[in-house]
């Protein structure tokens, strides 16, 4: 869920309408930029001069005194250096955008293979929030191989109905809940493509965050497929940007297409200074931040138990990541409007995402454990959770 889903599932029916749920957002931002106690300070609503901040520090990761990249040299090489490195990957190439990052691997995939038909899941990336880039842009054509909210098996991948010549795992699966395979399950995934004569792309705009529960660094990660793409922005915290790595025949094709999409850019040092200050301070912190994310959930789900709330999921029980959905049979506007109120009358803001309607009465969001949310204990969630649920059990009954 993009900070844009304000607006839930329901379209927007007038102006009215549209005017209320901006008014929502602004609100829920003013809490959030209000409150004392989060589970994450996230970049999407701070100020620019937070935002500028990320570069005071910029000299601990690259020589400020070299010259500025001109379209692709200079710092720019110095990511890319340094994500082919960490993925365990012959070479690597910056994008301003996941999303082009993927269309140009996918495409030059397509003319390896000789098959434009790329195997995804029905909730990966490029199928929801991408405007059917794949093929209006790219004269690619997707195939679902499963929507169940889960990654497709082994043998879904093997008894597809159809050929493809690629198969793309976004990992972890973001709207089905931040939700991975086990590391077992995803080695067969890959060598039941590896049967078809499929080759393998890791949509990884969160792969950072993977290595705990597999168990294994980034670079055996990667290895398992031909190409992975990585967001800066998502995971550690920079402007945006994302980088495509695999073979360095794949990548130096792939700069040629990145030129085609309008891609190489003048100047991008400082969303690339970014990205570096992010693979140095955030990269060694997402394991703790996945571990606490698992004592946040578990005190949610108590918590909201212990209140006596009729249904309540936390999903997954255990999180895959630092990242995880919450689910309440309430009305998603109420659930919205009691979370704010609850950050602007005691300080402490529980749910800082918004909230979706995923069915009537039914409302979903995300938490995100950072850095802030490490310093609560799970008596702090439990004791926030009684508190939201009184007051949204007041609302709703009242």
């Amino acid at each position: 869920m993009s900070d844009t889903s304000e607006q839930g599932t329901r379209p927007v029916t007038s102006e009215s309408d549209d005017e209320r749920r901006k008014a929502r957002r602004e609100r829920r931002i003013s809490a959030y930029r209000g409150a004392e106690r989060v589970f994450a300070r996230s970049s999407v609503l701070s100020t620019l001069r937070e935002r500028l901040a990320v570069l005071e520090a910029a000299e601990e990761v690259y020589d400020l005194d070299q010259t500025v990249d001109m379209y692709g040299n200079g710092v720019v090489e110095a990511l890319e250096e340094k994500v082919a490195g960490l993925l365990g990957m012959e070479a690597a190439a910056f994008f301003p955008t996941g999303t082009m990052a993927q269309q140009v691997a996918l495409r030059c995939w397509a003319g390896r293979t000789g098959s434009p038909v790329v195997a995804l899941h029905a909730l990966a990336h490029p199928e929801v929030h991408e405007r059917n880039a794949l093929r209006e842009v790219s004269g690619l054509r997707p195939v679902r191989v499963t929507s169940e909210p889960r990654l497709p098996t082994a043998a879904e991948v093997r008894d597809f109905e159809e050929p493809f010549g690629t198969l793309m795992l976004e990992l972890p699966l973001r709207d089905a809940g931040f939700v991975l395979p086990s590391w077992e399950e995803l080695t067969e995934i890959v060598e039941a493509a590896r049967e078809r004569d499929a080759v393998v792309h890791f949509d990884g705009a969160r792969l950072w965050e993977t290595t705990l529960h597999f168990g294994r660094p980034l670079n055996e990660i990667a290895s398992l497929a031909d190409s992975v793409y990585v967001s800066f922005y998502k995971s550690l915290d920079a402007f945006g940007g994302a980088a495509l790595a695999g073979p360095r025949t794949l990548v130096d094709e792939a700069k040629a297409w990145r030129h085609r999409y309008g891609g190489t850019v003048f100047q991008q040092f400082p969303t690339v200074l970014s990205a570096l200050a992010g693979l140095e301070r955030e990269l060694p912190r997402l394991p703790e931040y996945v571990r606490h994310a698992r004592v946040v959930a578990a005190a949610l789900r108590e918590g909201f138990a212990a209140a006596g709330v009729p249904w309540t999921r936390v999903h997954p029980e255990e999180p895959h990541t630092n990242e995880f959905q919450v689910w309440l049979p309430y009305d998603a506007d109420v659930v919205a409007d009691v979370a704010v109120r609850q950050a602007e009358e005691t300080g402490t803001l529980l749910f800082a995402r918004p909230w979706d309607a995923s069915g009537p009465g039914l409302a979903v969001t995300e938490i995100d454990v950072r850095a802030a949310g490490l310093e609560w204990t799970a008596e702090d969630v439990k004791a926030a959770v009684a508190d939201f649920a009184a007051r949204l059990i007041a609302r709703v009954s009242g």
